[in-house]
């Protein structure tokens, strides 16, 4: 069964750092793109950074220098450093998979960034 499970939320000040994780099962999770996204109260879901298999990287503009995301195949692992924390990154997080055509979710994990 294709899973993910994300971790690494919760309360941080602005400024601060969290580094979030989304632990992979199933399938061959290194020939898959890896991403996260993110839902804020009231607001649509809204993607935020890519990692393809190649390990190359693409983010939102409202990231860009802040958040890095990467990847540890032998742990079927991917991550989301974010640094600089601002209000507005207040979400619920989501890791998500591209796995043979399919769209996979996790079930998200809370930041909030608040003083």
């Amino acid at each position: 069964q294709v899973q993910l499970v994300e971790s690494g939320g919760g309360l941080v000040d602005p400024g601060g750092s969290l580094r979030l994780s989304c632990a992979a099962s199933g399938g061959i999770f290194s020939i898959n793109s890896m991403s996260w996204y993110r839902q804020a109260p009231g607001k649509q879901r809204e993607w935020v950074a890519t990692i393809t298999s190649g390990r190359n990287t693409n983010y939102v503009d409202s990231v860009k220098g802040r958040f890095t995301i990467s990847r540890d195949n032998a742990k079927n692992t991917v991550y989301l450093q974010m640094n600089s924390l601002k209000r507005e990154d207040t979400a619920v997080y989501y890791c998500n998979r591209k796995y043979s055509g399919m769209d996979i979710w996790g079930k998200g994990t809370l930041v909030t960034v608040s003083s």
